[in-house]
C-alpha cells in the first residue's frame, strides 16, 4: 500500500493545534543514520522548548546502540557528534522523555525511569561526561546482543 509523505529533515517544523504547539525535526543519527528527536515548544507559555522525545538516541542513564547498520565504530562516532553538538546543547531544563525503558534491547544500562531532564543526564549518565576515544570504547563494549530476527525487521522496514 502506497501512501502520499512529505519526508521530515532537520529543522523542520510542524505547527499543531491552532500554531500553540511547535515540533521541530532533529536529525539524530548514530542509532541508524536516519534517527530522529522531536523538540516540542508550547507557545503559549514562551518560545523556549519545553521537551524532547529522544526515541533511541538518548535514554535515562543510557544512549542508544549504535550497532544495527553493522557499522559500530563508525555510527558510535556519529553519536557522540549528535550527543554533543544537537541534544547536549539544548537547555538543561529540557525534559527527555525516551522511546524506551529498562528492559528493552535497544541499549545498555536503561534507567525504569520514563523521563528525565537533561541537567541530571549531563550530571548522572556516564557516557555523557567521557572523551570521543573512551565513549566509543565504552558503547562498543557493552552493546547487548542483537534482537532476534533483526534482519527480517530490517527487511520488512526498507521494504515498506
Amino acid at each position: 500500500m502506497q501512501f502520499d509523505f512529505a519526508p521530515l529533515r532537520d529543522h523542520h517544523c510542524i505547527h499543531v493545534g491552532k500554531v500553540k504547539v511547535k515540533v521541530e525535526v532533529l536529525h539524530t543519527p548514530g542509532h541508524t543514520v536516519d534517527s530522529m528527536c522531536l523538540l516540542v515548544t508550547d507557545t503559549r507559555r514562551g518560545e523556549a522548548p519545553w521537551f524532547v522525545l529522544t526515541g533511541d538516541t538518548l535514554f535515562v542513564g543510557a544512549i542508544g546502540r549504535p550497532d544495527l547498520a553493522g557499522r559500530e565504530r563508525e555510527m558510535a562516532n556519529i553519536l557522540y557528534d549528535t550527543l554533543h553538538g544537537k541534544l547536549l546543547t539544548l537547555p538543561d531544563a529540557i525534559e527527555i522523555y525516551p522511546g524506551h525503558q529498562a528492559g528493552s534491547v535497544c541499549g545498555a544500562g536503561l534507567s525504569g525511569k520514563p523521563s528525565s531532564t537533561l541537567a541530571f543526564e549531563k550530571r548522572w549518565n556516564p557516557a555523557l561526561s567521557q572523551p570521543r576515544e573512551a565513549f566509543i570504547d565504552a558503547l562498543l563494549a557493552q552493546i547487548p546482543p542483537r534482537p532476534a530476527e533483526m534482519e527480517r525487521i530490517d527487511a520488512e522496514n526498507v521494504a515498506a
